[in-house]
């Protein structure tokens, strides 16, 4: 699913100011943290949108989640639901 996120909220919850600061940081930040950020700030975001692929000019990507950055300057974010289940049925 990918929705649009408004940039300043992004980059206020990750303490910076241009979408390259925001590679940085999340490259160092603890994998777990930052995909819980990203997993907060998707569910305050509730509308889907469309992103025109051709028209991306950076990409941030983390395991399940990737960060957008058009040329309109606009943020998308698209997460991939993992529908893999880890559980094992009882050996008894």
């Amino acid at each position: 699913m990918i929705i649009q996120i408004n940039k300043n909220l992004l980059f206020t919850t990750f303490g910076v100011a241009c979408f390259e600061e925001l590679d940085t940081v999340l490259q160092t930040m603890a994998p777990s943290m930052a995909e819980y950020y990203l997993s907060d700030l998707a569910s305050s975001e509730e509308n889907s949108a469309y992103i025109n692929r051709s028209n991306i000019q950076h990409t941030i990507s983390l395991d399940e989640y990737y960060l957008y950055l058009d040329y309109n300057d606009d943020t998308f974010l698209e997460f991939v639901q993992n529908s893999d289940t880890y559980e094992t049925q009882s050996l008894w």
